[in-house]
């Protein structure tokens, strides 16, 4: 077969981009880790002068900064040898309460990387590799991941798009956030519902203790606390209210876990699950945000599921005629999209 090279150059021109991104996702984590992105989005700094004022080495600050520079997440000005940051990068780099914040997504990926060899064993195997498996920095990273997009969305559009529940939480509800490692939204949701209580369930023991220092540190322990439970035996039921934030589809037996948020519910109960955006077929999600739930489902998602009883691996890109069936499977009655975002589909489900 005579290769097309102008089709190959494009291919390869793909692995340049993908390469330098593989690469950059270290240099991210690095610039967080180290206050370099904080510091100079503060004024244009040269590489010494950033070393200085981070307390790092000037050699590997000016070539972490070349890269930065290279892959346009900093400014470089060569007359006076300074860097710096348009107040774009600096909200998406440096401003951890901006709905646009971005180092943890890198956190979370070069966390979940650390899990390869484990994973490509799984591929051989077919066994799972559970989710309290992975490196610390997933969880870290998976919580600032998200936290952002709650801040967006959570209070402001995904519960006022439910029938009546926005209403309910500033009366005063009982809620349950299932699935809630680190707390991010179970607190976000109790800093703006205080006449509401709640508790976070979540299997991993350590991410409840993060949440319950998380709450302590929010002023809002009063009203929330964190108990160690998986989403298809937690304890309590006459909950006003229950959420999932993106892990429905992790769990084992998504159908079990479903069943049990339905016999938890009061009679006039709402279930919020929140899942990654995807359509009903695998070509309409070939593009860049199918692209990366597909990785980290095989990374993550799949490999976590297969690690508990039944196994049903939905994937992070089941999509919401597949979840409408598990959800009806475990006896809803009610069921539909309140709203959605590039990276979120938000369902309602009532008994």
């Amino acid at each position: 077969m005579a290769l097309d090279m102008q089709k190959l150059d494009a291919f390869l021109g793909k692995f340049v981009g993908d390469l330098g991104a593989t690469f950059g996702a270290g240099m991210v984590v690095i610039g967080d880790a180290l206050g370099l992105y904080k510091a100079l989005a503060e004024r244009p700094l040269t590489a010494e002068e950033l070393a200085i004022k981070t307390g790092t080495d000037a050699r590997y600050v000016a070539e972490w900064l070349a890269s930065q520079a290279a892959a346009g997440y900093v400014e470089y000005d060569a007359t006076k040898r300074r860097f710096s940051m348009t107040e774009e990068q600096a909200f998406a780099l440096a401003n951890e309460d901006s709905p646009a914040f971005i180092p943890g997504a890198f956190e979370l990926a070069t966390g979940a990387l650390r899990a390869l060899p484990q994973i490509t064993a799984a591929f051989r195997s077919g066994a799972g590799f559970g989710w309290h498996e992975h490196d610390h920095a997933l969880f870290h990273g998976t919580e600032r991941f998200f936290r952002p997009g709650y801040l967006a969305n959570l209070v402001q559009h995904w519960i006022p798009a439910l029938d009546g529940v926005a209403a309910k939480l500033e009366r005063g509800a009982r809620v349950a956030d299932v699935g809630c490692g680190h707390g991010a939204s179970t607190v976000l949701m109790a800093q703006s519902y205080p006449r509401s209580s709640f508790v976070g369930f979540d299997y991993h023991e350590p991410s409840i203790a993060k949440a319950r220092a998380s709450a302590e540190a929010a002023g809002v322990a009063d009203r929330v606390r964190f108990d160690v439970s998986s989403g298809a035996d937690y304890p309590g039921d006459g909950y006003d209210f229950v959420a999932v934030f993106d892990c429905l589809h992790d769990m084992g037996d998504p159908v079990g876990a479903a069943a049990h948020v339905r016999d938890t519910l009061a009679p006039d109960g709402t279930w919020m699950i929140v899942e990654p955006f995807a359509h009903d077929s695998v070509e309409k999600n070939l593009n860049p945000i199918g692209r990366i739930f597909y990785s980290a489902s095989t990374m993550i998602c799949t490999p976590a599921s297969k690690s508990q009883e039944v196994g049903l691996a939905l994937g992070a890109q089941a999509g919401e005629a597949r979840l409408r069936g598990v959800i009806e499977a475990a006896g809803f009655k009610r069921f539909r999209r309140a709203t959605e975002t590039p990276f979120n589909l938000v369902l309602e489900a009532r008994p």
